[in-house]
């Protein structure tokens, strides 16, 4: 999904997945703002601006079935909140595992996100 000069927040959640899905560090930091933060629910710090989410999502995309399948969005004003089914490659091996994120979207960027992960479950 290309972004437009004023995209909606649900629209930049939406490139932030397409290109999660793509594996494209680049095209998901575009969707992030510069200073943006992510956090483990509910407030671990995870990575700060984007020299430190660029590393965390190259780790992440090296996974070989990464997949993220959304199963419900919900949108209330500039805060998105996405349920996804995650497919992984676990240390333990490949499985899913769901997933609730929470994006605070500003400036048509996400200024930060949180996430709370259910229990992996193994293939």
């Amino acid at each position: 999904m290309t972004l437009t000069t004023d995209p909606t927040p649900e629209a930049v959640v939406q490139a932030q997945l397409d290109a999660y899905n793509a594996r494209d560090v680049e095209a998901i930091l575009k969707t992030y703002a510069v200073d943006a933060q992510q956090f483990e629910f509910p407030g671990k710090l995870l990575a700060s601006g984007h020299a430190e989410i660029r590393p965390r999502m190259a780790v992440r995309f090296a996974e070989p079935n990464l997949h993220a399948r959304l199963l419900r969005r919900e949108v209330i004003g500039h805060i998105v909140i996405d349920h996804e089914d995650v497919t992984r490659t676990f240390p333990e091996g490949t499985g899913r595992v769901e997933m609730i994120a929470i994006y605070e979207i500003r400036n048509g960027l996400i200024q930060s996100a949180s996430v709370a992960l259910g229990v992996p479950v193994l293939d």
